[in-house]
């Protein structure tokens, strides 16, 4: 019987106070929810913000530790620097003297280069000696550098060294007194220098004793013109019958 009057009293209509009541309490229910759900959306939002300024905090104190490590070697690495520039410094004094002195050094090379081509086999006189002329001329030209200088005359001496090792043959005057005639000139390194005319009927060769031309017999025309071909690579190297300085004088086939 109870039970009944419990569900009929439950069935029964609030009263305007009740329900407003009511309504007031669940308004109530649902702005203290929101205000907890509100409440934990900053505490997630605090919680991740600490975990970005706790990984921010351990990403600066790796910058740290690594900008130490490279100030330490770029520290070794500026004390390196300075020591080679001082030695640098060291060196360029040391140049500035070395230049100071090589110049008269290099005076005294070209003048033994010209001296030396002056008393060798006359061969290509006018290429040898304009080659010392533009040498002294550099000599004097202060826009020239010392190395470049040095460098020039070292490519001099390099070229005169070379013609004492090759077999040269090329068509030239030949001076003798007032007379000149066109000849074909046969180089051997510059052991011995030959010559012989165009028609064949004369061959010679430089005297360095006398310091002159010297007439040879004609039994060396055929020896001579195998030498100048074998010179302009017309024909292979073979053994050439040929007096040397030793044996200038004994002319004799």
């Amino acid at each position: 019987m109870r039970a009944v009057w419990l569900t009929a009293l439950l069935c029964l209509p609030l009263t305007v106070p009740a329900q407003q009541a009511v309504q007031q309490a669940q308004e109530q229910s649902a702005a203290l929810t929101a205000a907890a759900v509100d409440s934990q959306r900053r505490i997630e939002q605090l919680d991740d913000a600490t975990r970005s300024a706790l990984e921010a905090y351990r990403q600066a104190n790796q910058q740290i530790s690594q900008l130490g490590e490279y100030n330490n070697r770029m520290e070794k690495v500026v004390d390196q620097q300075q020591h080679e520039l001082n030695s640098l410094r060291e060196q360029l004094g040391s140049i500035e003297h070395t230049q100071t002195e090589m110049r008269p050094l290099i005076r005294r090379m070209v003048e033994s280069l010209e001296q030396f081509i002056a008393v060798d086999l006359p061969f290509l006189p006018e290429e040898r000696q304009d080659r010392v002329a533009r040498l002294q001329d550099l000599l004097v030209d202060p826009e020239v550098s010392v190395a470049e200088l040095y460098r020039r005359v070292l490519e001099a001496y390099q070229i005169e060294s070379d013609y004492g090792r090759t077999l040269e043959a090329w068509r030239g005057e030949l001076a003798r007194g007032e007379e000149g005639r066109i000849v074909e000139f046969l180089r051997l390194g510059r052991l011995m220098l030959f010559y012989q005319t165009l028609d064949g009927q004369e061959q010679g060769y430089w005297d360095m004793t006398r310091q002159s031309w010297q007439v040879l017999p004609s039994g060396y025309r055929r020896t001579l013109e195998q030498g100048l071909a074998i010179a302009r690579t017309e024909q292979m190297p073979v053994m050439l019958r040929l007096p040397l300085p030793a044996v200038s004088q004994e002319v004799a086939p």
